[in-house]
């Protein structure tokens, strides 16, 4: 059957109610068939015919249109983006901190949403604390009576206040996720304006201050955790999450799990590091994760950051170094070898050679066939 009708459904809250908006170009036998929908009426805001939100409806929808006209859900159904994420949700400190007595906690469904959505706990503090800076801005108006503008004037208090770019867009984030997922009005604040964002080329060591970095590690640990970063090209969170089966020694592999966006890769493995974590397992005995704190646990963010940092410090290089400076460094160093770039991406485990492809800017390579006009 071919259907050349179709009708897009689309999730509207009007009037304090969860509505399904019916969206379609002009025809009469739509417009004719559509006034038989229970309740159905027009909205001149959004341009379309909608009828209250429940399962009686929504099923008569199908019915009603079945050989007709194809429904077109994808605006409707709500993809599920839900993580494996290998950490406890932990949202007890919330409630624990000392606040002034007026202060405007985030609400418990904000905290359970964002519990069955799976969202790593790092990303849980940044929109709960976004979020109750938004809450308390409007300490005396009903959250739930907000609308778009209200939002704008609160992101131009913020922009007033020279917060940077990046919050300005977690604190979208965490506004749109309270009214578009918790309440479930995905049409409220479609149309607030993202700051522009800027495209900032990476900071990239020479192979030779990684090697100095390197050398100056206080121990056989630190040496390994620093060596790792950079020959593997993973992200700071992606060592910490390494366990010992993971380092896979016949093949000179290692399997990075459940990396950003939820999925699973393989990258490099030096020979040279190889000899390193072997008489770095002798001497530390890791039980679990390849790197553990003193108690047997997981290592720290903190922890990691501090080594790269301290040792750079000690190697005398000039500007602050992070775990992702490594990282950029290994990518370019590659790109710099000749190494094709759709091999780097999947290293790194970007999803399309688009993002891999800002190392081009960077790499010492893409200018060698360019003579200086000074030395003609």
């Amino acid at each position: 059957m071919n259907l050349k009708q179709h009708i897009t459904l689309k999730r509207l809250f009007i009037e304090d109610q969860s509505c399904i908006g019916l969206k379609f170009y002009a025809n009469k036998a739509i417009q004719i068939i559509i006034k038989e929908l229970n309740n159905v009426q027009w909205s001149v805001e959004f341009t379309m015919y909608y009828v209250q939100n429940n399962k009686t409806n929504i099923d008569q929808i199908f019915s009603l249109f079945r050989g007709i006209a194809w429904i077109d859900t994808q605006y409707f159904y709500e993809k599920n983006r839900s993580k494996e994420l290998n950490e406890t949700f932990d949202s007890s400190w919330v409630k624990a901190r000392k606040r002034p007595n007026d202060f405007k906690f985030c609400p418990d469904n904000y905290l359970q949403k964002l519990e069955l959505k799976k969202y790593a706990n790092n990303t849980v503090k940044t929109y709960v604390s976004c979020f109750e800076d938004f809450l308390n801005y409007y300490k005396q108006r009903d959250i739930n009576k907000l609308d778009e503008n209200d939002v704008r004037n609160y992101l131009e208090y913020l922009i007033k206040m020279n917060r940077s770019d990046s919050y300005l867009n977690q604190a979208i984030n965490s506004i749109k996720f309270y009214y578009e997922t918790v309440l479930g009005m995905p049409n409220r604040f479609y149309s607030i304006e993202r700051p522009r964002q800027k495209r900032k080329l990476p900071v990239v060591l020479s192979k030779e201050d990684v090697s100095l970095i390197i050398a100056s590690s206080n121990n056989l640990k630190h040496k390994c955790i620093i060596s790792l970063l950079y020959s593997a090209g993973l992200r700071r969170s992606e060592l910490l999450n390494l366990k010992l089966e993971d380092i896979e020694s016949k093949r000179m592999l290692i399997r990075v799990r459940d990396a950003k966006g939820n999925k699973d890769r393989y990258t490099l493995l030096s020979e040279k590091l190889l000899k390193d974590l072997r008489l770095y397992y002798k001497e530390y005995q890791p039980k679990n994760y390849l790197f553990e704190g003193q108690t047997k646990d997981q290592y720290s963010p903190n922890s990691v950051g501090k080594v790269v940092s301290n040792a750079a410090i000690k190697a005398g290089i000039r500007i602050p170094v992070s775990s992702h400076i490594l990282r950029h460094s290994f990518a370019t160093h590659l790109l710099e070898s000749g190494v094709d770039i759709r091999y780097i991406q999947l290293l790194l485990g970007h999803n399309s050679t688009k993002t891999t492809e800002i190392y081009t800017h960077v790499a010492k390579s893409s200018f060698d066939f360019i003579k200086n006009p000074l030395d003609f």
